[in-house]
């Protein structure tokens, strides 16, 4: 009887806006690789997408007190992958961030770090509850994140490290981070930044010209802003209604750069104009929505925390992917949730959705 219930308390409004979406991420990954030797790709999002779900429901229904109980050994474990990306990783594309698990399967750590360090950090500002944050426990929150971040970006990936900082960021606010405390945090951010940015030490030379290409891509047209000229000229041309599908000259004539990932919503945009891409807009506002209901209805602190952190990472790929898109945003590799091609970055989306499902079907539980 109790699972009974826990089944019809699921959250089947939100799976529903979760799988339309999805369903256009398979058409438009189609549309966009039907002529290149990626064709073939959307049907392998499907497999993604079927794993995914069947993954959301089943971690949805471990109780998330376990998941909490365990953050610490998983944790660890989480370090210890990314160590093995070092020792034994594959390189593509000039980064070693996969783990060759055979038989043409790549595992990507990074993306599974997100969902521990989410409950990670649920975990912790529950030990915290009640008690005003000191400079210490904000030390101890840092370190939590910057561990795993450092391993990251050493492989190099900056748009996966960055997608570390709105879940620290949200555990502190959630945590009761005074304003004073946010302000010298925020100087200190600025300053280290700058010495970084200055000594070369934090970014390597590509990274920083992809952060500043975006103010003027014109001034690099074929090198580091050729990405943004492109993308802009494909959401452009995209017009009120779009050029139809597969009818996208940018995209199916291959100006486009890895239309099926990075850029799919420029893709997107250029094959269903403006109308479409605010259909997307809705549909991820609509998410978004329901992610923050499920929060508020928590019956306890640590499930709130744990959909928020959720909220945090899914909120900020959209933005950046969105917004690098559109070139008010440097070009970082974050995917677009849901709608880039890629089963690490959808499987991570479905087991958080599982998360949050698992947090409001016990919503009732005293």
């Amino acid at each position: 009887m109790p699972r009974l219930s826990s089944f019809r308390d699921f959250d089947w409004m939100l799976l529903g806006f979760v799988l339309l979406l999805s369903v256009v991420s398979v058409f438009e990954i189609k549309s966009a690789t039907a002529h290149t030797k990626f064709h073939g790709f959307d049907a392998k999002q499907i497999e993604f997408l079927l794993v995914g779900i069947c993954l959301m429901f089943l971690i949805s229904f471990i109780d998330y007190h376990r998941l909490l109980d365990a953050a610490a050994p998983a944790y660890i474990v989480s370090i210890a992958s990314l160590v093995a990306v070092k020792l034994v990783g594959t390189k593509v594309l000039g980064g070693q961030r996969w783990i060759n698990l055979g038989g043409g399967v790549r595992f990507q750590p990074s993306e599974w770090v997100k969902l521990v360090l989410i409950v990670a950090m649920a975990r912790y500002f529950w030990n915290l509850a009640g008690k005003p944050l000191t400079w210490k426990d904000i030390g101890k929150a840092f370190a939590l994140v910057g561990v795993p971040m450092l391993f990251v970006l050493k492989q190099p990936d900056l748009g996966t490290a960055l997608t570390y900082l709105p879940i620290l960021l949200c555990g502190l606010f959630l945590g009761g981070l005074q304003v004073r405390q946010a302000g010298l945090l925020l100087l200190g951010f600025l300053l280290i930044g700058g010495i970084g940015w200055s000594t070369g030490k934090l970014l390597k030379p590509y990274q920083k010209a992809r952060l500043t290409s975006f103010l003027d891509p014109d001034s690099d047209p074929k090198g580091s802003g050729y990405q943004i000229r492109q993308s802009l000229i494909a959401v452009g041309s995209g017009g009120i209604w779009g050029k139809g599908a597969n009818k996208g000259t940018q995209t199916q004539g291959d100006f486009l750069p890895i239309p099926y990932t990075d850029f799919i919503f420029a893709a997107f945009c250029e094959e269903h104009g403006f109308v479409g891409a605010i259909g997307i807009l809705v549909l991820y506002f609509l998410i978004l929505m329901r992610l923050i209901q499920n929060a508020q209805t928590a019956s306890d602190m640590p499930g709130s925390f744990l959909i928020m952190g959720v909220v945090a990472v899914i909120l900020f790929q959209i933005a950046v992917n969105i917004g690098m898109v559109v070139g008010l945003m440097p070009v970082t590799g974050i995917p677009l949730p849901l709608m880039s091609y890629g089963g690490s970055s959808i499987l991570f989306t479905f087991l958080a959705l599982g998360i949050v499902m698992n947090v409001r079907m016990r919503r009732f539980v005293n």
